[in-house]
């Protein structure tokens, strides 16, 4: 296998293999060093490629460390190199990045006298020799290339030259206008995203932004601030999560417009957190003030390319994992809002549910402002695509995302849409969410179950809460709690953070009460019912644990508070009737079933989580259209 002629004289007038896709140069390795890290760093390794005429120095990527360790890569090697960089240090000298490369031979000796590629004087316009840097004397082969001067011909101490006002990036005679940004002699290059690594310090991206986010404000110990984050999708079919702080919000907020197509420059990457991040990059963006963005014209080169994986094949797949879904979404819960457990912040949610011609249905949740406005954006049963939506295993199968397209013009969308229109809006679908999910309201009818089911299908044995709704009647309520004087507990008096009123205060030696979540003492507390019952339909009977949102329900909005005063008072007969007139009342009851281990005992605990009364004039409908009348 012979080498590339010219190939080190051409790979060093290039700022990467995205310059040319095509160009896969032959190199031997002359030399392969490894480079000691801190820290339990990965390994680096610094390499020297030759093309037999002339050498460049460089290092391998550290996705190349297994190859270099199995001996693969190795001195003397001859190798097919299909993906690089080229960077560029401050002190001017050329350096080359092997991204990717696969071994063709080893001859096991060097293959002709190459000389260095800095030193040739041949190189052209590709980099200038600065004066003084090297004499005509041997140097190390693996030396630095000093520089007496400005490398890049810009005045004073800045190396990159000084900032134009026209917002210019060459980098030949006058300074770049931002050091982080790439191009070449005749025209602007533009970096793919799915091309960006940390090894590259000079890239522009163009690309369209296909979500933005509100602006939201953040406090810690290191101060305070705000930011929003941006989703950008370029014509490779990657998008990239980028993110504005500070300065950079106030700059560039009402600038970037959803659906509009951009140049990037000037930001620095960073690995994503793949938990929150949904983009098929393995990176970030971070923007700051000083970043160069502009506004294209044209956005046409730029569509939306999905994956879309089937409903039904969602029941196969691993949890955490993301989806492209094209679906009819065929209803819309309403809006609620949450408070998040870690952040203790309010956060808006919408549940709805889709169907595609696979047979089943699926419940996705959507956030922020989507969700304030999903009963507007998602009406009259439309086809929407959902782009990397999280599978969850809560509550069987169940979707989380926000990135999604009303009514695409796909020839997938119009297929979907004459499905629904023919006879797909009368299929039984099979509801991959059927077991529920969290404390939202009672399931659909035909997703109800029995009380019998609890013990039939062993719920509550699995490592995560199973859930169930069923229409059943209270037929008893534990109203006397031993050694208390009500079916309640006392509560902090805090109604804000962290406590909310929900954390259990202790009734200290002088009357007051002492919470341990805020370690404050207050003169009152709040009482919140906590209590246990009986429920039963025609199949069986079982034991429930009921608590204060599910109580109040039940009493109709009568508060723990109330009845302890009511008991205070002496006026016992008002405590007993309020749970008196509760018992024998029907409703749809939803449920979570989960195992508890006491002591050395384990037993399945069922709790309450939503109580819905029942509406006859519906459920007479829902039986008639379930025996076919």
């Amino acid at each position: 296998m012979s080498l590339t002629d010219g190939a080190i004289q051409r790979m060093f007038s290039m700022s990467g293999s995205s310059d040319d896709p095509s160009f896969l140069p032959s190199v031997q390795i002359l030399h392969l060093k490894k480079i000691a890290q801190n820290g339990g760093a990965d390994d680096r390794w610094k390499v020297v490629l030759s093309d037999g005429n002339r050498f460049l120095s460089g290092m391998c990527a550290t996705q190349l460390n297994s190859k270099v360790n199995s001996g693969e890569i190795a001195q003397f090697g001859i190798v097919n190199v299909s993906e690089f960089l080229v960077n560029t240090l401050p002190s001017g000298q050329k350096i080359v990045i092997v991204l990717r490369c696969e071994l063709v031979q080893n001859p096991g000796s060097r293959l002709g006298n190459p000389v260095d590629i800095t030193k040739a004087g041949n190189v052209g316009s590709a980099q200038a020799q600065p004066s003084g840097g090297v004499g005509g004397g041997a140097q190390p082969m693996y030396g630095k290339v000093e520089s007496a001067g400005n490398p890049y011909g810009g005045g004073g101490s800045n190396p990159y030259g000084s900032r134009g006002n026209s917002g210019g990036m060459g980098m030949s005679g006058q300074g770049s206008s931002n050091p982080v940004i790439r191009t070449n002699a005749s025209s602007q290059s533009f970096t793919p995203i799915s091309g960006l690594n940390m090894y590259s310090n000079r890239w522009t991206i163009r690309a369209k932004i296909t979500n933005k986010s509100e602006i939201r404000t953040w406090s810690n110990a290191k101060g305070e601030g705000s930011l929003f984050s941006v989703v950008v999708l370029d014509s490779s079919g990657t998008d990239v999560k980028c993110t504005f702080f500070k300065e950079a919000v106030d700059k560039f907020y009402n600038l970037l417009e959803e659906g509009r197509v951009y140049t990037f420059s000037g930001g620095r990457l960073k690995v994503a957190n793949m938990q929150y991040n949904t983009c098929k990059s393995q990176f970030e963006i971070t923007f700051d003030q000083n970043s160069e963005i502009h506004l294209q014209d044209d956005a046409e080169d730029i569509q939306e390319s999905y994956d879309f994986v089937k409903i039904a094949a969602l029941s196969e797949m691993e949890p955490s994992g993301f989806v492209d879904i094209l679906a009819v979404v065929k209803h819309v819960a309403d809006p609620a809002v949450i408070v998040s457990k870690k952040s203790g912040k309010e956060m808006t949610k919408c549940e709805l549910t889709i169907q595609d011609d696979s047979g089943a249905d699926v419940r996705l949740t959507v956030w922020g402002d989507l969700a304030a406005n999903a009963q507007t954006k998602f009406a009259n049963l439309p086809i929407v695509a959902f782009k990397r939506a999280r599978i969850s295993d809560y509550g069987g199968r169940s979707l989380s995302g926000s990135g999604c397209s009303v009514n695409p013009t796909i020839p997938q969308a119009n297929q979907l849409r004459q499905w629904w229109a023919d006879n797909g809006s009368n299929t039984q679908a099979r509801s991959l969410s059927s077991a529920g999910g969290g404390a939202r309201g009672a399931d659909p009818f035909e997703q109800r179950k029995t009380v019998s089911s609890i013990k039939e299908e062993q719920l509550g044995y699995n490592e995560k809460p199973d859930w169930l709704s069923f229409k059943a009647t209270i037929t008893f309520l534990k109203k006397d709690k031993a050694g208390d004087e009500g079916a309640w507990y006392t509560a902090c008096f805090n109604s804000g953070d962290p406590c909310k009123n929900m954390f259990k205060a202790t009734q200290t030696s002088d009357g007051f009460f002492h919470c341990d979540k805020c370690q404050q003492t207050y003169e009152k507390c709040v009482r919140r019912f906590i209590f246990s019952g009986t429920v039963a339909d025609d199949t069986s009977t079982s034991w429930v644990s009921v608590f204060n949102e599910q109580a109040e329900n039940m009493f109709n909005g009568v508060k723990a508070d109330e009845l302890y005063e009511k008991l205070a008072e002496g006026d016992r007969d008002s405590y007993d009737s309020t749970f008196a007139k509760a018992s024998c009342t029907e409703w749809i009851i939803k449920c979570k079933v989960k195992q508890e281990h006491v002591g050395d005992e384990s037993r399945v605990k069922t709790s309450i989580v939503s109580l819905t009364p029942i509406d006859y004039a519906a459920e007479s409908r829902n039986l008639l259209a379930a025996l076919g009348v």
